[in-house]
Formats: structure tokens, C-alpha cells, sequence
């Protein structure tokens, strides 16, 4: 998610509505990619299975490599194979099982990460490898697996409720993509109307030290268009597939909508954090207009992980 510093006014410091708002050179890169990645993204979603599973191993690796990238611009050097392979098994684990079973491959990828740095020869950079190697792992592998256990969650309602209790709740077999439409929906919009929030109303930093560009009135906007896009996917699915969205209250989509754009802002915030320390202004430059892998899914992957443990609390709430 991306908000660049407010253009300069044209009189006594006030901006121009025609600057703020008409496209430049970025803005119609980014749109270009944003109307080729949403359709690519909502077929995924909507088939589901392998094919959502082939394009999140895929993603894992690209992302993963773009951070490892990040850490040897440091001067590190991770067990770059080992990393890249566990991440991409991540998803798979996921998908056969859980989030238990996705932990448990965690640990056992901490343990041989210690166990490999043993026989490198390089001694001086172990910290800084076993570290950098787990990480990424985590950051990018572990977090974009829960897109799939949030795609499934029917799956896991039933595994812990049962299908009577999960019906009964408004739960169908097809409502994990509704809820994870729900979430990129909020995350998407959240990163929209920061940057146009921003172009046009920003003043105040939120973060000078770790990204300049970004604004309190951008990230206000930001969580503004993120809950509104919520609130727009669930009025969607309660026109035309409400037995999906009936496990979502109105309510409850109001406050989880808050509560991902507020994730997406703090994902954001972080890879911003890390590209800084690493002293480069994208994580790569495969997407045009909006950098690489890891700069377009910074938010998603806080964003569906808060997305998927909120859900699994509103379940507990109501079976308990």
C-alpha cells in the first residue's frame, strides 16, 4: 500500500483539485496492473482448491525471494533454498490441514534452519541467517497461508462446531470466499483511498521515519474506504448469494472492516519498515506501478490472518 507525499498547491499552499486528481504516469500503471491482478484474483477466489493452492505457492515463492533480496542488500546470507521451499510447503500443509498443522511445520523449519547453519562455514552471520531464514519463512510463507485456511473456512467451523451448529450460524460450504472477497475488498479500497486521501487532504506524517509519504488523513481515509469496500461485498453477496454472507452480521461487518484496514495500514507500515532499513524504495519491480510481489500483498498479509482469527472468536462467541 503506497501513499505519496501530497503535490505541492498552485496558490498560498492549497493543492489544485485538478493535480490531486488527474492520473500521472504512476497512478496509470498502477491501474493497468490493478485490471489484470483483480479478475486474475477473483477467479482464483471463486474456483477455490488446486488452483487457488498453485497460485499461492507461486506467490509465496516470489514474495519470499523479493525479502530474502532485502536481507542480502543487508549483507546477510540466508539459506536462501531451504527458506523458500518450507514457505511454499506452508500453503500446502494449510490446505490438507490447518493452521495447527501449518505452526507444527514451523517449529520443525526453525529446528533445521539451526541445524543447517551448523555445517556452513561462515560462523560470523549466523544470528543474522538463522534469523533473516525463519522470518521470511514466517512473514511471508506462514502469513499468506492463512489465506487458504480463510477460504476453507466452512471447513474449520465444521472440524470444531459440527455441520448442524455450522448451519445453524449461517454457514455454508462456499462462505470462505465471501469472507476472504470480504477481507482483499477491505484491504484493497483501504490502500485506494489512502493514496487519493493523501493526494488530496494529506498534511500531517503518521510515520516520517519509516514512510514520509503517508499521512494521518490518508490512513483516516484509508480505513474510511476499507470498511466502506466491507460493507459494499457484503450488500453484494446479500443481493445476490446471501446464504454466503449470512455468517457475517452487519454489525460484525462494520467492526471487522475497522479492524483489517487498521492491519492493512500497520502490514503496510511494516514492509515500508524494512525496505527502509534495507535502503530500497520497492521490494522489486515485477508489478509496474506498484513495485514488486511483497509491495502489493504488505497488507494482505496482516490484513487475512486478523481476518480469519476475528472470525474464528465471532464463532466462539455464539457457540459459547
Amino acid at each position: 500500500m503506497s501513499e505519496p507525499v501530497p503535490p505541492a498547491g498552485d496558490v498560498a499552499g492549497r493543492k489544485s483539485p485538478l493535480r490531486c486528481w488527474c492520473p500521472d504516469g504512476e497512478l496509470r500503471a498502477r491501474l493497468l496492473t490493478a485490471s489484470i491482478l483483480v479478475p486474475a484474483v477473483l477467479f482464483v477466489v471463486y474456483m477455490g482448491g488446486l488452483w487457488m493452492l498453485a497460485a499461492l505457492v507461486v506467490l509465496t515463492v516470489l514474495a519470499q525471494r523479493e525479502f530474502y533480496g532485502l536481507i542480502e542488500d543487508k549483507g546477510a546470507h540466508p539459506i536462501e533454498g531451504f527458506g523458500l521451499a518450507a514457505g511454499a510447503a506452508l500453503p500446502v500443509v494449510a490446505y490438507l490441514g490447518n493452521e495447527y498443522h501449518a505452526t507444527v511445520l514451523m517449529t520443525a523449519t526453525l529446528l533445521t534452519v539451526m541445524l543447517a547453519q551448523l555445517g556452513r562455514r561462515q560462523i560470523s552471520e549466523a544470528l543474522a541467517s538463522i534469523s533473516g531464514t525463519f522470518f521470511g519463512v514466517f512473514y511471508v510463507g506462514w502469513l499468506l497461508a492463512h489465506v487458504v485456511v480463510l477460504r476453507q473456512f466452512y471447513e474449520q467451523v465444521v472440524s470444531r462446531a459440527g455441520k448442524e451448529q455450522a448451519a445453524a450460524l449461517g454457514f455454508a460450504p462456499q462462505s470462505g470466499a465471501f469472507l476472504l472477497l470480504f477481507a482483499l475488498a477491505v484491504v484493497v479500497l483501504c490502500d485506494a483511498g489512502a493514496y487519493f486521501a493523501g493526494r488530496a487532504y494529506g498534511k500531517r506524517k503518521l510515520a516520517p521515519r519509516v514512510s514520509p509519504g503517508k499521512t494521518v488523513e490518508g490512513t483516516a481515509g484509508g480505513v474510511l474506504a476499507g470498511t466502506c469496500g466491507g460493507l459494499v461485498a457484503k450488500g453484494i453477496f446479500e443481493l445476490l448469494w446471501p446464504e454466503l454472507s449470512a455468517g457475517l452480521s452487519w454489525t460484525a461487518a462494520v467492526v471487522f472492516g475497522i479492524a483489517v484496514s487498521a492491519l492493512a495500514v500497520v502490514g503496510d507500515l511494516i514492509e515500508s519498515l524494512l525496505k527502509r532499513d534495507a535502503q530500497v524504495k520497492d521490494a522489486g519491480s515485477v508489478l509496474p506501478g506498484m513495485g514488486g510481489i511483497l509491495d502489493r500483498i504488505d497488507s494482505p498479509l496482516l490484513g487475512i490472518p486478523g481476518m480469519y482469527y476475528m472470525m474464528l472468536f465471532y464463532v466462539f462467541l455464539q457457540v459459547n
